[in-house]
């Protein structure tokens, strides 16, 4: 980087520091953007996602009317609808951030974490899925379990419902709130728009069916790709908090070594088996897809989760929240140092 001011006398002081800073201005801006990350984090806490034109909704529309112009049954089309997604929002991040008041920067970088995060929503469906399942309306239950995953609810019971919530919590503990914040510390408001529009597509279309077994390969591949680091953080987090709710950390880590692997999913596993340890229940079994059926390993030493452990997790994945909410701060500030 090249930096004008420096050029007197610069030789003598590059031989003391071995390198310099980043100049005044993108100092402040690097602040003004770890700053707007914690303001759209307490946004969120407060007020959850916006009821009506969520940036992700009108991206999923926007992605879904692409989808009609370019899809075909071949990877190669998938490769292009992703980059076609994914490549302007990283590009208009960069472009509205580029330069620029500090004010403005930390503006829409709070506006843009808000937009991204989904850790309120995630904690308040659940508790909606514990009152329902407290007050004993499996129908109620069974209608609001959408809200989490796809699985098919016509039949689960109470038990199932349960586990279902669990494991949804767990795996978007990751998914909704530790990547985002994890990708806004590494890129900035360009790596928190560029997460969600990966995330988004691969909810789309990342499925094993006979529409997206090729054309959504790159979309969930990418996932997988984005997620991997955060998956991992996740579980790690999870372990520490486990105290939190009654549970054990050297539990947790025993589970989430022994057992994260397991899962069909090389980054779900992680946040699940971690969820299991330190809430003492085991996880896994067999999920019903419309007309899939999946069988998954079992994750954890304790009995099946009941009822009470949904507000558990809540918790749990409130204080993993918390947790990866403050270290990606603290690393987006530190950048502003080197």
């Amino acid at each position: 980087m090249s930096i004008s001011s420096s050029v007197s006398g610069s030789s003598e002081s590059s031989g003391r520091s071995g390198r310099q800073g980043p100049e005044p201005g993108r100092r402040e801006a690097r602040w003004a953007e770890a700053l707007g990350m914690l303001a759209g984090v307490a946004i969120d806490a407060a007020f959850a996602d916006p009821r009506r034109g969520h940036p992700v909704a009108l991206f999923g529309t926007a992605a879904a009317a692409l989808e009609k112009r370019v899809y075909g049954d071949a990877r190669s089309r998938g490769v292009l609808y992703v980059g076609l997604c994914v490549g302007p929002m990283a590009l208009l991040g960069y472009a509205a951030t580029r330069g620029g008041n500090p004010v403005v920067r930390g503006v829409l970088s709070a506006a843009v974490t808000w937009s991204v995060l989904g850790g309120t929503t995630l904690g308040r469906e659940g508790v909606a899925m514990a009152e329902f399942l407290e007050d004993g309306d499996l129908e109620g239950a069974r209608g609001r379990l959408s809200h989490l995953c796809g699985r098919d609810p016509s039949r689960l019971e109470a038990p199932e419902l349960a586990r279902a919530t669990v494991e949804s919590i767990a795996e978007n503990t990751s998914d909704a709130v530790v990547a985002p914040l994890f990708w806004g510390a590494v890129a900035g408001v360009p790596g928190l728009l560029a997460y969600r529009a990966i995330n988004t597509l691969d909810a789309m279309v990342g499925h094993h069916n006979a529409r997206y077994e090729h054309f959504g390969w790159a979309a969930a591949r990418l996932d997988d790709v984005a997620n991997f680091v955060p998956a991992r953080i996740t579980g790690l987090l999870t372990a520490l908090a486990a105290p939190l709710t009654g549970g054990s950390v050297s539990e947790a880590a025993a589970v989430l070594r022994r057992d994260g692997h397991r899962h069909p999913s090389p980054n779900a596993g992680r946040c699940e088996a971690a969820f299991a340890g330190a809430l003492d229940v085991t996880l896994g079994g067999t999920n019903v897809y419309g007309d899939r059926v999946e069988h998954r390993p079992e994750m954890g030493r304790g009995s099946k989760p009941e009822v009470q452990d949904i507000r558990r997790s809540v918790r749990l994945a409130r204080a993993v929240g918390l947790a990866a909410a403050g270290l990606a701060v603290l690393a987006a500030l530190r950048g502003t140092r080197r």
